[in-house]
């Protein structure tokens, strides 16, 4: 992924109301950026880090910039974008790197399936292959260089889990994907610390058929690419 027009820099003074952050760009003028972020974004919002924003064309837009990448004040980048989670996934498994995932001819986005009326992020089908249900989670909380998911407690998540949970009981592939979206990131583990319930559903699914995977993207202010897969640590040293 590619940003063009290319991304703008501007240095953070506060976000708030979860939707909007302050900024100052390098001339000094102060504008205010739609955040399409819902999260706690911890560690990815520090006041003095440098914010990579996009600007729309739109002319109904009350604010045409989108806080995109978040430049730490140690070096790191956090694409805290949550929608380009799934953009990435999808041009990852079209160009084949996910080698999981790789050998299906169809891919559907935004599927719905379940009992608990949910939509799957991407649905792979062929013909010689069992369907293949993907849904995909953004990580952008970094604790030392652990990965973790989620940053506040998601029933939403839960539910998401049980539905794979009865796609793997079906016959059916399941997988949860987890895009790395922080560069500091070497591992990744369920934020057991954070919400307990998501961490013991995620052992279960895995115990249960789920498949569980993390990559990695590599970021800077002018693309992104989901590349690396890291090891999934589902019980860390430390618990």
């Amino acid at each position: 992924m590619q940003f063009l027009p290319p991304l703008q820099s501007a240095r953070l003074i506060k976000r708030y109301k979860r939707f909007l952050a302050d900024v100052v760009t390098p001339e000094g003028t102060e504008i205010t950026l739609h955040c399409p972020n819902t999260g706690a974004m911890t560690g990815c919002a520090t006041p003095g880090d440098t914010v990579w924003y996009s600007t729309s064309d739109s002319k109904t837009r009350k604010y045409p910039h989108t806080w995109e990448i978040t430049e730490t004040q140690t070096g790191a980048f956090i694409c805290v974008n949550t929608l380009r989670a799934n953009q990435l996934v999808k041009e990852a498994i079209q160009a084949e790197v996910i080698s999981e995932l790789c050998g299906y001819s169809v891919l559907k986005s935004e599927v719905k399936y379940g009992e608990e009326r949910s939509r799957i992020d991407f649905l792979l089908q062929a013909d010689d292959r069992r369907n293949c249900y993907i849904e995909v989670k953004s990580v952008t909380l970094a604790e030392q260089d652990y990965g973790y998911f989620p940053d506040a407690v998601t029933e939403r998540g839960q539910k998401h889990l049980r539905e794979l949970m009865s796609v793997a009981a079906s016959g059916d592939r399941a997988v949860v994907l987890f895009a790395v979206l922080h560069s500091a990131i070497t591992r990744f583990s369920p934020a057991r610390h954070i919400d307990a319930k998501y961490a013991q559903l995620l052992n279960e699914a895995q115990n249960k058929g789920v498949e569980i995977l993390a990559y990695k993207a590599e970021l800077s202010a002018d693309t992104m690419t989901l590349m690396e897969p890291l090891p999934v640590v589902l019980t860390p040293a430390n618990d």
